[in-house]
């Protein structure tokens, strides 16, 4: 319990000011995402920026993985959409509060662990997913809306003027980090993009263009939905997908922060301090979240790795909410375009691409699977429990193959079967086929010391060939079972009978 409270680890050598810019950098990237989440959503753009203060500064203080940021997302708007043009912004509070409490409930169950459980090949198709919605999100930047309201590519000086200062935002990005670090590159791209556009007065797209980012302190609010049976049954079902979709997307995110600084996060810790949040910014007017991926890689990339970073992020989204909204309209979108492209760049594994010839055709398959359903479903959650799902199917087939059968018969007439491989659901038809029941001896012996038995159908295979042996009269042992598999056998008594021939090593009763 003690460890659990440790939230600030004093022996991590912390650099202040990379903690300090970094923030102050993530911070100018989630106005322009949260106001356009809270609009997929259909939601005011004040509901997106509560939510990101809310949840980021939650999950810095509380959450399993430092240096992660976390707020309203993409995909937890595509959830609640829906459910908010049907039923109000009300009801979204509730979803969010009561998949809080789901993802806290996971937490304390210690849930979080079987993301470990995530193939590579799934992780692959996971980041480069997200990477090409990034960068897909970010051509909207390049239309305007006609009288009619539809939209259209730019053209003229205004597509000129945005795809130049894109192109210096994203040059100054790649450039900068060769010359000095002393500074976020990410945020010195915003400030001179900035400085040129507000000095020389260009006629660019601002964040003022998409919507008022002025406010004040979020105001507590206690959902206004009624307390009855109908009322859950509405809100359940969102709030089950917001509580998994957020989960997922958060500890792959945790996962991939690790790979990149090569250190440990904690999973479960992070499922209560994710529910945590939820549960406050539902109670705080805002629409719910998980972790950014492409912010948390901004924030790695320059240079932080403390929880200050987070907390700083998040305390200046509220300051820009409550005081400086005049300031963060003017700045450019394509200075926040052009990072968001630049994340993008980065968080695409161009490696996965070499291994198309070396990697075995499943796994492959799998990565772009999860990629393909990522990008056109934008079901972070869905995504991957199909890559899990197929990648789990590949490698019980795969181990289905791998049983096989060493004979021979003793000085006592006995017949031997050396088992070697897993008997489960998917080998049993192969394990079958090892057995010559009408020509074996009238005794034989199943010895398992190099195998074990898996599952029901490893019992229910076993229990088969007890009665095809019996009913010719023969007579079957089993040998060297382990103490999980005679546990298995003990468990499921009643509707098999087979003879386990006792065994000094494994202390195995018959």
């Amino acid at each position: 319990m003690k460890k659990y409270f440790n939230l600030f680890d004093l022996k991590q050598k912390v650099n202040i000011k990379s903690e300090v810019l970094s923030g102050l950098t993530v911070a100018l990237a989630l106005v322009p995402e949260a106001i356009a989440f809270a609009m997929i959503a259909g939601l005011s753009p004040l509901t997106g920026l509560y939510a990101a203060f809310t949840i980021g500064l939650v999950t810095s203080i509380l959450g399993g993985r430092p240096g992660m940021i976390s707020g309203a997302t993409g995909a937890i708007a595509v959830v609640i959409v829906s459910l908010a043009k049907s039923h109000g912004v009300e009801y979204i509070f509730a979803t969010v509060v009561f998949a809080g409490i789901i993802q806290i409930v996971a937490g304390l169950l210690k849930l979080g662990k079987f993301i470990r459980l995530v193939p590579h090949p799934v992780m692959y198709g996971f980041v480069n997913g997200l990477a090409i919605v990034i960068f897909l999100s970010q051509i909207d930047q390049f239309k305007v809306a006609d009288a009619n309201g539809a939209l259209h590519f730019m053209s003229g000086s205004s597509l000129v003027f945005m795809l130049g200062l894109v192109v210096l935002t994203m040059t100054i990005i790649w450039g900068l980090p060769k010359i000095t670090r002393a500074i976020p590159s990410s945020l010195m791209a915003i400030i001179v993009v900035s400085a040129i556009v507000i000095g020389f007065g260009l006629d660019t797209r601002t964040v003022g263009d998409i919507a008022s980012v002025q406010g004040g302190f979020p105001p507590f609010h206690i959902p206004a939905v009624p307390f009855t049976l109908e009322a859950i049954m509405v809100i359940f079902p969102y709030a089950l997908i917001v509580a998994a979709v957020g989960l997922v997307e958060s500890l792959l995110t945790l996962n991939l922060i690790d790979e990149i600084t090569e250190t440990r996060g904690r999973s479960n810790k992070e499922c209560v301090a994710q529910g945590t949040a939820n549960v406050l910014t539902g109670f705080f007017s805002g629409m719910g979240g998980c972790a950014m991926i492409g912010q948390s890689l901004i924030n790695i990339s320059s240079g932080a790795r403390a929880r200050l970073s987070g907390i700083v992020a998040s305390v200046m989204l509220l300051v820009f909410i409550m005081f400086g909204a005049d300031l963060i309209e003017r700045l450019p979108m394509a200075a926040l375009t052009g990072v968001m492209i630049m994340v993008a760049i980065g968080t695409f594994e161009w490696a996965s691409l070499k291994t198309f010839n070396r990697m075995p055709k499943s796994d492959v398959f799998v990565m772009v699977l999860v990629t393909l359903i990522t990008v056109f479903l934008h079901n972070l959650a869905l995504a991957v429990l199909i890559g899990v799902i197929i990648a789990a199917l590949v490698f019980a087939w795969e181990n289905a193959k791998r049983i096989r059968a060493r004979k021979f018969v003793d000085e006592k007439g006995i017949k031997h079967y050396e088992i070697f491989g897993p008997l489960f659901f998917g080998s049993v038809g192969v394990f079958n086929e090892k057995f010559d029941v009408l020509n074996d001896p009238s005794e034989v012996i199943i010895d398992f010391s190099e195998s074990r038995v898996a599952d029901m159908s490893g019992i229910e295979a076993l229990n088969k060939l007890t009665e095809r042996y019996a009913k010719v009269g023969k007579k079957i042992h089993l040998k060297h079972l382990s103490p999980d598999c005679r546990q298995l056998l003990k468990n499921a008594d009643d509707i098999i009978d087979v003879n386990v021939l006792e065994d000094p090593n494994y202390m195995v009763v018959s």
